[in-house]
């Protein structure tokens, strides 16, 4: 559980600076590539999901569960693929990177999934 609250704080940090670079040193850049949409989503799912790492950690001191621990992971991959191809793709225009996206949102989904199989399993 303390790494998965330590990786949220490490990844709520990032999103946060990242995401304020986004708009204050990379607007130029992000607009050039007509990519500032695509930036804004991989931000908002990224803190999204620290969000939900917290949750897992919460949710794995609840119930008796590796399920929460494991979505906590699940979650944390997600951010790392989903978000990160999507910040790659938006910065530097290497279209490649949007196939790597729905990686990452099939993580997310694994997360949420094993969160809920931990709450019935608890």
């Amino acid at each position: 559980m303390q790494q998965l609250i330590l990786m949220s704080a490490i990844l709520g940090a990032l999103g946060v600076g990242i995401g304020a670079f986004g708009a204050h040193g990379l607007a130029a850049r992000l607009e050039a590539n007509g990519r500032g949409d695509t930036f804004r989503t991989a931000t908002f799912y990224h803190l999204i999901h620290v969000l939900a790492i917290l949750g897992a950690a919460w949710v794995s001191t609840q119930f008796e569960s590796q399920f929460a621990v494991y979505a906590g992971y699940a979650f944390i991959a997600g951010i790392l693929l989903f978000s990160g191809s999507l910040y790659i793709l938006a910065i530097f225009d290497i279209p490649i990177m949007g196939a790597i996206a729905p990686l990452g949102g099939v993580a997310m989904i694994i997360g949420w999934v094993l969160l809920g199989l931990a709450a019935i399993q608890g």
